[in-house]
């Protein structure tokens, strides 16, 4: 399996202390960063796709990986938390914000011999 996009997005729940929402919300923003246009331009399936997200929160066991990997719109998820991102206290309210960071991988198994750079390409 070959590396064919790598993504990155930030979410955060400001009031509900909510890392599953932070998470999700991280990674709805790497996906508004890519368009997947050539499994339709190279005639691939985009079921043959592993997409691997890693998410950073100060609290991973209180992200739920299968809420996570349900908002890939495509391919075969897997989900891995690790501590990271960013809380910010607000002492005076007793409230926690939370901001989750992610990566977003997708992989394709491609045969590199079949590919050839373009002559023009520079």
């Amino acid at each position: 399996m070959k590396r064919i996009i790598l993504e990155m997005g930030t979410g955060n729940d400001l009031y509900g202390e909510d890392y599953t929402k932070a998470a999700c919300r991280a990674v709805e923003d790497a996906l508004h960063h890519s368009s997947l246009t050539l499994f339709r331009s190279l005639g691939f399936d985009h079921a043959d796709m592993d997409v691997r997200v890693i998410i950073a929160v100060q609290q991973p066991s209180k992200v739920d990986t299968a809420l996570v990997a349900a908002k890939l719109p495509r391919g075969n998820p897997s989900v891995q938390v690790v501590k990271g991102g960013l809380d910010v206290v607000d002492d005076v309210h007793d409230t926690r914000s939370v901001i989750a960071t992610a990566a977003v991988e997708a992989y394709l198994d491609i045969d590199e011999a079949q590919w050839v750079q373009s002559p023009n390409a520079g």
